[in-house]
C-alpha cells in the first residue's frame, strides 16, 4: 500500500486544503503516516505570508528529500504559487502545484512515476474565477471543523503578497457550504469555523446572495450548535450582518476584526479601506447587538514611517475600545509588496519595543474581559487533554466568546457541547467547573 506523508505550514485555510488534499489520495487507497517516517510521497503546503514562510517552507521541503531521496516530493500552497521557479531549482523536488489546480496532483505523481521528469502544474491564478472545489467532510483532529466559503483577495494592501498567491476574490456556491456543513454535523461536528483568504467578502461576486444570506441559510442546518466566523473586515459587517448575527442562536459572541493600526495615517499607507472613525462605530453598533461580544483582532507595529504619534494612537483606540485579545506582529518587509520598497522603514529596536508594549496591554485587557465572566456559566466544547499536565483530569476548550478554559472532565465530552462554570478568571487560560452536559440527543439505535 503507498503512503503519503503531510507537513502544513500557515494558515487555517493551508490546514483545511492539506485535509482536503487527504481526501484525494485517500480515495486513491492510500495509508497517511507521519511526516517524520518514511513515506512514498511527501506533500509540503506551503506559505509565503512573509520572507520567514518561504525560508520555513524551504527547510521543510529538504528535510522531506533527506528523509527519503526515492520518496514523490510534492509542493503545493502559496510560496508554490508565488514562486514556482525558486522551489523547482530545490534539487529533489519532483512535482510543484500552486494554489489552484490540486486535483490534478495524483495524475501528476502517476505521470511522474512513468517519466521520471520534474512537473511545474502552477498557473496564472490572476485568471482563476472559479472557486477550487474540495471536500472535507471531516477532520483528523476532530474539535472544530472548519468551513472554507471562499478564496482569493482583491485588496491588495501594501504590506501583503496575498492576492498574488491566492488570486482574486471567488466565494463558493452555497449549495456546496451547506452539504459540507451538513456532512461535518453528520460527522458529530458541533461547531464549525467559517475560513477563507478574506472571509467577510463572501458573496461579494455573487448574483442576489451574501455572508449575511450564507448565515441565515446555516442557521437552518440542523444539528449544528456553533457558527464561528474566522475573520472579517470592520467594512464587511453591514447593518444587515450585524442583525442577523443578532437574531441567530448559532453565530457565536466572538468576532475577529483585523484592524492592522489605529491611525489613520498609517491606513492610509497601508491602502486599508477604513477610518478609525468608521471602525469604531463598528464597534458600537456590535456591541448593542451582542452584549459580552469578544472582539479580538491583528495589529501590524513598525510600519514604514509608523511614528511614536501615531503608534500611540494605535495603542489608545485599543485601550478605549478594549479588544479581548491581540495578536501583535511586527511589519517584516515581505519581497515583492510596495511596503517592502517604502523609505523610513522602522528600526528593530523600536519595533520590538513597541510590540511589547501592545502584548501588555494585550494581556491586561484579556484578563479585563474575561473577569467579567467569573461565577457565570457560560457554554463550551472541550477539545481536548491539557497539554501542560497530561494526567491532571484537565480538558481545555473555548467559550462561545472564546475563553480558554480548563475544566475537569472526560474523553467521553470531548467534541460535546457543555454548560461550565468560570471558577477563576485570568488569562492565557480560565477555570471551571462542569455544569452539565447540553441537549444530549438519545442516538438512533441501528436494528441489525
Amino acid at each position: 500500500m503507498a503512503t503519503v506523508a503531510f507537513q502544513t505550514l500557515g494558515c487555517k485555510v493551508n490546514h483545511y486544503e492539506t485535509e482536503a488534499i487527504w481526501q484525494l489520495f485517500k480515495g486513491e487507497g492510500y495509508e497517511k503516516v507521519d511526516f517524520e517516517q518514511m513515506a512514498d510521497v511527501y506533500v509540503i503546503n506551503t506559505c509565503t505570508v512573509t520572507n520567514t514562510g518561504d525560508k520555513k517552507s524551504r527547510q521543510v521541503i529538504r528535510r522531506a528529500i533527506r528523509k527519503n531521496p526515492d520518496a514523490v516530493i510534492c509542493v503545493t500552497g502559496c510560496y508554490a504559487q508565488t514562486s514556482p521557479a525558486e522551489v523547482m531549482a530545490i534539487p529533489g523536488v519532483d512535482i510543484v502545484v500552486g494554489t489552484q489546480d490540486r486535483k490534478k496532483m495524483l495524475e501528476y505523481i502517476e505521470q511522474y512515476k512513468k517519466e521520471r521528469q520534474p512537473i511545474n502544474g502552477v498557473g496564472n491564478i490572476m485568471k482563476s474565477r472559479v472557486y477550487e472545489e474540495l471536500d472535507v467532510p471531516a477532520f483528523t483532529d476532530r474539535t472544530r471543523a472548519s468551513l472554507k466559503i471562499q478564496e482569493g483577495c482583491n485588496n491588495f494592501c501594501t504590506f501583503c503578497i496575498i492576492p498574488w498567491a491566492r488570486g482574486l476574490m471567488r466565494s463558493r456556491d452555497p449549495k456546496e457550504v451547506i452539504k459540507q456543513a451538513e456532512q461535518l454535523v453528520q460527522a458529530g461536528y458541533k461547531e464549525i469555523v467559517l475560513t477563507g483568504i478574506h472571509t467577510g467578502g463572501y458573496g461579494e461576486d455573487l448574483k442576489d446572495y451574501s455572508l449575511a444570506r450564507l448565515l441565515e441559510d446555516l442557521e437552518q442546518v440542523n444539528g449544528l450548535k456553533r457558527i464561528r466566523i474566522s475573520s472579517i473586515e470592520a467594512s464587511q459587517l453591514t447593518d444587515e450582518v450585524i442583525e442577523v448575527i443578532d437574531r441567530s442562536t448559532k453565530v457565536v459572541r466572538h468576532l475577529h476584526i483585523p484592524l492592522q493600526s489605529g491611525s489613520d495615517t498609517v491606513l492610509k499607507r497601508m491602502r486599508r479601506k477604513y477610518t478609525m472613525a468608521f471602525f469604531a462605530e463598528r464597534l458600537e453598533r456590535l456591541r448593542e447587538a451582542l452584549p459580552g461580544l469578544a472582539v479580538t483582532s491583528d495589529v501590524i507595529v513598525g510600519f514604514p514611517g509608523e511614528t511614536e504619534a501615531e503608534f500611540q494612537e494605535t495603542y489608545d483606540f485599543i485601550a478605549k475600545h478594549k479588544f479581548s485579545e491581540l495578536h501583535v506582529f511586527p511589519y517584516s518587509k515581505r519581497t515583492g509588496t510596495p511596503a517592502a520598497r517604502m523609505e523610513d522603514q522602522v528600526n528593530e529596536d523600536v519595533k520590538n519595543e513597541r510590540v511589547h508594549r501592545l502584548i501588555q496591554l494585550s494581556d491586561q485587557l484579556a484578563k479585563e474581559y474575561a473577569s467579567q465572566f467569573e461565577g457565570e456559566v457560560l457554554e463550551m466544547i472541550p477539545e481536548e487533554r491539557d497539554k501542560e499536565e497530561p494526567n491532571s483530569g484537565l480538558y481545555v476548550g473555548y467559550t462561545d466568546n472564546y475563553l480558554k478554559v480548563k475544566i475537569p472532565a472526560t474523553d467521553e465530552m470531548i467534541g460535546k457541547l457543555v454548560k461550565v462554570k468560570i471558577t477563576k478568571a485570568g488569562y492565557p487560560y480560565n477555570e471551571g467547573e462542569f455544569v452539565r452536559v447540553l441537549d444530549e440527543e438519545p442516538q438512533a439505535v441501528a436494528h441489525g
